[in-house]
């Protein structure tokens, strides 16, 4: 890969003062399975291992990332990175959907100006030539499936002589890779993808702090959900055009990683597809009938959850769906979510199925900022997340 010079925080991510790239630094070499390293001299190769891509290593820590999907620009950053994001999958959806979970966290906020989509038209060679990046978060399996005149040759061109590839898509849903990497394919959880993109900055101690905080929330949670015969039944659904765009709740994949762990009903657990998300129309979901309707990417710019709200109100079938009539429509979040929207997105999702536990969800203004939650009612310590992020942290 190119040579990449110190972090600097100038370019991409505005942080607080202290930001840099010796903050947390590692030696040696870095598994994306957590292999014990020490604090260290960042200068000279590393490595980093994870599975389609196997052993992947770089000569110094990237300074210019190709970004494709919205949970590694969180990564980046999480980690004090963020500055090296050069690309990301509809930009001012992703990056403003980004800044409004960041605005409560002092000192934390992301550039996503000048930002290009990387997959607008397609995954090129020639374009990953002419980014010169240091590192291609995007997963080659996902490059093989979607794109046609790709074959294995190219991935391994383009690692050889531009920078190398991390990434899982299909851990997402647990969905089946390429042919090509079928018998080497893993699937990791959103966490285990994190510790594997700090390990490509060399940023452990970070990981490690924000996992703490991750761990200490979801035990909160675990502890306080209600027994299973009292919690709701839920679709997590995007409305379309006559018909609602489908996913699951608690099946494995990182998609789910602020469903699963509530452990709610999935009120289309029964209905099965065969691509990484289904379709049903309305007649199913009024079989179905849930308690409550999640609607993804109800907090992006793409939609506005009055507006859908509207929708449902005045369709004849839709009127009938008891989430709509007891006013448990809510806005829910990106499936594409880093460890920060994760912490965020998962408070939200708690307080919306179980607001008797975890205080009531105070709603959703489209174009806002995730609202303001009362410090007792805060299912995790933003000061402590916005100083780890910022390089505040206490050993």
């Amino acid at each position: 890969m190119h040579t990449a010079q110190q972090f600097s925080s100038s370019r991409r991510a505005v942080m607080t003062a202290g930001v840099a790239a010796g903050t947390t630094a590692l030696a040696g070499c870095i598994g994306g399975t957590g292999v014990d390293s020490a604090n260290g001299d960042e200068s000279g190769s590393y490595t980093v291992t994870m599975a389609p891509m196997g052993d992947v290593e770089f000569d110094a820590v990237p300074e210019n990332a190709f970004v494709t999907f919205t949970q590694y620009a969180d990564m980046a950053v999480a980690l004090g990175h963020g500055d090296a994001v050069s690309t990301l999958f509809a930009p001012e959806m992703s990056g403003t959907t980004m800044n409004k979970f960041y605005e409560r966290l002092p000192g934390v906020s992301f550039d996503w100006g000048g930002l290009t989509n990387p997959l607008q038209n397609g995954v090129t060679k020639e374009q990953l030539y002419s980014a010169e990046s240091d590192v291609h978060f995007l997963d080659p399996s996902y490059v093989l499936t979607t794109q046609d005149d790709w074959d294995t040759s190219d991935i391994e061109e383009i690692a050889d002589t531009v920078a190398p590839w991390v990434g899982s898509y299909h851990s997402g849903v647990h969905s089946e890779p390429a042919a090509a990497y079928a018998d080497s394919y893993e699937y990791y959880t959103l966490w285990e993808l994190f510790e594997t993109v700090a390990a490509v900055f060399r940023e452990r101690q970070r990981y490690e702090a924000l996992k703490g905080v991750y761990e200490d929330m979801l035990a909160r949670i675990e502890s306080t959900l209600p027994p299973e015969d009292e919690r709701p039944t839920v679709a997590r659904v995007t409305l379309g055009d006559g018909v609602f765009y489908t996913y699951h709740l608690n099946t494995p994949g990182f998609w789910q990683a602020e469903t699963r762990p509530l452990g709610a009903h999935d009120a289309l657990a029964d209905v099965e597809w065969s691509g990484d998300w289904g379709t049903v129309n309305y007649e199913t979901m009024l079989e179905a009938d849930p308690d409550v309707i999640l609607h993804l990417w109800g907090i992006t710019s793409s939609y506005a959850i009055t507006d859908i709200r509207q929708r449902l109100e005045s369709h004849a079938a839709g009127s009938e769906l008891t989430a709509v009539q007891t006013d448990r429509v809510v806005a829910s979040g990106m499936r594409y979510q880093g460890p920060i929207m994760n912490l965020f997105q998962l408070e939200m999702t708690a307080k919306q199925l179980y607001p008797e536990q975890f205080g009531a969800w105070p709603g959703y203004e489209a174009g806002q900022p995730y609202p303001e939650i009362p410090n007792d009612e805060q299912l995790f310590d933003r000061e402590r997340v916005a100083n780890i992020v910022t390089g505040a942290v206490d050993d």
